[in-house]
């Protein structure tokens, strides 16, 4: 609820019976988004990316260690029989971003976006029984066009740090260098980069769209939060 309220509220839309395992991958998740903010040294990120690895281990050998989330994640791997593939994607994913680089291109960005936020959302449809490969497709497209957007979200929060990890490569297309994001830029090269990077999310957001005959109804609160994602591409 603190630190992904959307998704907080996301979840609280979900069939009861599936809500405490999703409010558990949420948290998963949340603890590892919060590591690179919160550590000095990329080798401390390293080993608490390592602990969650060996975590992740633990809980499907049933030993989770006695640590709240991990204790929850294990009750919903149990409860729903989740793979744990996703799981390890989304460390090794996050582990590779500790690096503080920016993206080199726009593929780089949704490579990311799909091994966390798809990977999120597969694991998602299967807390809610959903085994079909439109809902697969669709959320493949609603992750990417959802991690883009968590991208162009954080761009202020991230340039007050003095960093910008929007994609080289549309920003050298534009002619903007990340200097002029950090002087807080507005001029029309500037805006032309945001809206190349949003229109690929609208893109994916549209390709999903596309598949809604096909996706299964019982998936359908698994993307509640092409709303929100919608919702601001808009903005």
């Amino acid at each position: 609820r603190k630190r992904d309220y959307e998704g907080y509220l996301c979840s609280l839309l979900l069939p009861t019976e599936s809500r405490s395992s999703a409010f558990a991958l949420r948290a998963f998740n949340v603890e590892l988004a919060q590591i690179k903010d919160s550590v000095s040294e990329k080798t401390i990120g390293l080993m608490r990316m390592q602990f969650w690895k060996k975590t992740v281990d633990d809980i499907y050998s049933d030993n989770p260690p006695h640590q709240p989330v991990a204790v929850e994640l294990w009750k919903a791997v149990k409860r729903h029989n989740l793979t744990k593939r996703w799981l390890m994607k989304i460390i090794d994913e996050r582990e590779k971003n500790l690096d503080d680089k920016a993206y080199r291109n726009i593929q780089e960005l949704e490579n990311y976006a799909e091994n966390t936020q798809s990977s999120l959302l597969y694991l998602t449809l299967e807390i809610l029984g959903v085994k079909d490969l439109h809902a697969d497709h669709a959320a493949s497209h609603i992750g990417k066009a959802h991690g883009i957007v968590t991208c162009l979200r954080a761009t202020p929060y991230h340039t007050s740090r003095r960093r910008v990890f929007l994609p080289m490569d549309i920003c050298m297309l534009h002619g903007v260098s990340q200097e002029d994001f950090l002087r807080k830029n507005q001029d029309k090269n500037v805006r032309d980069v945001i809206y190349d990077i949003a229109s690929q999310a609208h893109l994916h957001l549209k390709h999903a769209r596309s598949l809604h005959k096909s996706v299964p109804v019982k998936a359908f609160p698994a993307f509640l939060q092409t709303v929100i994602v919608e919702k601001y591409i808009k903005k």
